[in-house]
């Protein structure tokens, strides 16, 4: 394939994320850049991004290599998303746009919808974006990028079993945007706590013999919630 320059770290990542680069396995410059159809130079440098982000490490004798992360640091992402999807979805309340609020209920009303039909293909994909638009309405570049990168990290070392009731599901998405939309900070953080820790139930391993293994409650901090609350529900 052939792909343009810029785009090389983003094609290198998402390799790794679905396992066509393995764990452990090297990366070296040469196959790299005739694999994308580049030069050698922004192989190198998406190499030296893909290390910054916890993707690749730098092994003596053998260079680049795809990064082998210990079920500690799997459980410490998702603990980490715990924590910082409510706050995204708090920031989003005081700062969100009309456009941000548009997009999010056309998602919401599709994920709704597609949910109805049991599409569950399509509802994966509505899910990321949603996310991803809760997080751009953060007004935060630092927290956006920060949930970017634990997104594709959980997708690569998790693999999802997705709601077991994707009705419900969308419905506390659809709670998590009439928050935002009150700018109710509050009423979004909480509700998007819930809904977090919900969804990282459906997670298990994808290595270090926990590909059948779920998400060990003692591993993941549970986050704060009121006592009272109640179903998320339209």
């Amino acid at each position: 394939m052939r792909i343009p320059a810029h785009s090389v770290c983003t094609a290198i990542r998402d390799d790794i994320v679905t396992g066509v680069h393995e764990r452990g396995g090297r990366l070296t410059e040469e196959v790299l850049a005739r694999r994308y159809g580049v030069s050698r130079v922004p192989v190198r440098e998406a190499l030296r991004t893909l290390e910054a982000e916890g993707f690749v490490v730098t092994r003596r004798h053998a260079g680049a290599c795809v990064a082998e992360p210990t079920e500690q640091e799997a459980a410490d992402l998702l603990e980490m998303r715990l924590l910082l999807e409510p706050l995204g979805a708090s920031r989003a309340a005081q700062r969100r746009t009309e456009a941000h609020l548009k997009v999010l209920r056309g998602l919401v009303r599709l994920g709704q919808e597609r949910a109805r039909q049991g599409n569950s293909d399509d509802l994966r994909s509505l899910s990321g974006w949603f996310h991803e638009t809760l997080a751009q309405a953060s007004g935060s570049p630092a927290l956006t990028s920060a949930l970017t990168q634990l997104r594709h990290k959980i997708a690569w070392m998790y693999a999802s079993e997705g709601p077991p009731d994707p009705v419900e599901y969308w419905a506390e998405h659809g709670a998590i945007v009439d928050a935002v939309a009150r700018g109710d900070g509050d009423r979004a953080r909480a509700v998007t706590a819930l809904h977090t820790e919900r969804a990282t139930a459906g997670h298990r391993l994808r290595f270090a013999g926990g590909a059948d293994r779920g998400v060990r409650p003692d591993r993941v901090r549970n986050p704060q919630h009121p006592v009272n609350m109640p179903i998320l529900r339209h």
